[in-house]
């Protein structure tokens, strides 16, 4: 792929995105089943929507209800995957509902082995199309979501576009939890290149091209991070990815993810993934190293400073332990997933 050097991309010149087609008051999602599938049908690109979830019902709903509601501008047409990573079916029945009050069709399939990227897996092999997008199930987007990645990715020729995820609290937090930006993330300019370390599945679109043909584009090894290290793979090979600061998803903070230990463990298993990436080398260890005594002679004066001081630099702590103990064969969490 030729495309620019420079860190952020010039778009296509003969792409002019502002003369594409306004959205239509009468989208295919509002009006009946056979002339949105007659729509479909005229439409040549198509999205499968991935989702994964795991005992998420709730949010689940949320997330599809969003997704019911996406702006295409006729430019495309789309459809949703779910995978059901929980062999108990917990998310069959929200599914079954979405399937009854909306017009885009919604497929369902179960991996009962516990393992992100196993999901990931078994989600890309249902997917149809020529792009598919993921959004988590804890996530939801805005509507004109999908739109825009699609527009972006059009505009820059490239393999895929990544967008915001940003914070939402349906519950006012504690003031240290605000403070502290454990769920904050930058945005970066629309048409930044993608480094694999941001990287994520959270929110992107994909072309789907990039995907066929690999049996297992997610790795099991990994129980987290699995999406960075197909993004780092991905790079390496000579695939581009950019960035939209305008494709918003929201990621829902619900009161579970203000407790402590859950911050904790959710750094032990971050950084015990670190340790995974081959770019984990000597200099990535003897850095953790000298960290993690480092910081843990501060805690004491950083509560001093404030609940916020002290979570954060404990939260820095514990990502650099997890890497440590993983490189000595320690597995410091050893569930499959660190849940809310």
């Amino acid at each position: 792929m030729n495309v620019p050097s420079s860190n952020t991309l010039g778009p296509q010149a003969e792409v002019d995105v502002n003369s594409m087609n306004p959205v239509s008051s009468q989208d295919s999602r509002h009006v009946p089943d056979p002339v949105a599938k007659r729509l479909a049908a005229d439409v040549a690109e198509h999205i499968s929507v991935c989702v994964c979830t795991y005992k998420r019902p709730v949010l689940l709903k949320r997330l599809l209800n969003e997704l019911g509601r996406q702006e295409t501008g006729g430019l495309f047409a789309y459809s949703i995957v779910v995978a059901d990573n929980d062999e108990a079916k917990s998310a069959e029945a929200v599914v079954a509902e979405m399937r009854l009050s909306s017009t885009i069709a919604v497929k369902y399939c179960v991996e009962p082995r516990q393992n992100i990227a196993l999901a990931r897996n078994k989600v890309v092999e249902n997917a149809e199309g020529t792009f598919v997008a993921f959004i988590d199930d804890d996530e939801f987007p805005a509507t004109n979501w999908l739109l825009t990645l699609f527009n972006t990715c059009k505009q820059f020729n490239v393999d895929g576009v990544l967008g915001p995820v940003k914070r939402h609290f349906d519950e006012e937090p504690p003031a240290w939890i605000r403070k502290s930006r454990f769920y904050d993330r930058r945005v970066n300019p629309t048409g930044t290149r993608v480094d694999w370390h941001e990287a994520r599945t959270g929110n992107v679109l994909l072309k789907r091209q990039i995907l066929i043909g690999n049996a297992a584009p997610f790795r099991p090894e990994f129980r987290a991070g699995e999406d960075q290290d197909f993004f780092r793979r991905k790079i390496e090979q000579g695939h581009v990815f950019v960035w939209s600061a305008e494709a918003e998803a929201y990621e829902v903070v619900p009161p579970a993810r203000w407790k402590r230990i859950y911050l904790v463990r959710k750094a032990l298993l971050r950084g015990a993934t670190a340790g995974l990436q081959p770019s984990c080398g000597a200099i990535s260890i003897t850095k953790s190293a000298i960290a993690v005594p480092l910081y843990a002679v501060a805690l004491p004066f950083a509560l001093f400073l404030g609940q916020h001081r002290f979570m954060t630099l404990l939260v820095k702590l514990c990502d650099h332990l997890g890497k440590l103990l993983i490189k000595m064969g320690i597995n410091p969490i050893r569930e499959q997933y660190v849940t809310d």
